[in-house]
């Protein structure tokens, strides 16, 4: 196996966890943790895709990595302002 495809399997694994966790009722899809193992198994996945140069992946994976770190900055910033 090389490094790119360990690289990857981590992060895709990481979010495989997260989904199961929450499917299983174990994590709130609103949880800190299960917004952060999003964060870092998007972008670890990213950084796979990256390295292969398959930019469809690259795209997702960015996409989903931003629309977590936004869900985790609100997840602070809102509980904040009560």
């Amino acid at each position: 196996m090389h490094t790119n495809e360990i690289i990857g399997s981590v992060g895709v694994a990481i979010l495989l966890i997260a989904f199961f966790l929450n499917s299983f009722k174990i994590l709130a899809q609103t949880s800190k943790l299960y917004i952060l193992m999003n964060l870092i198994g998007a972008a670890i996945a990213c950084y796979a895709s990256l390295l292969i140069n398959f930019i469809p992946f690259v795209i997702l994976e960015a996409v989903w990595a931003l629309v977590a770190l936004i869900a985790l900055w609100r997840s602070f910033t809102t509980k904040a302002k009560m």
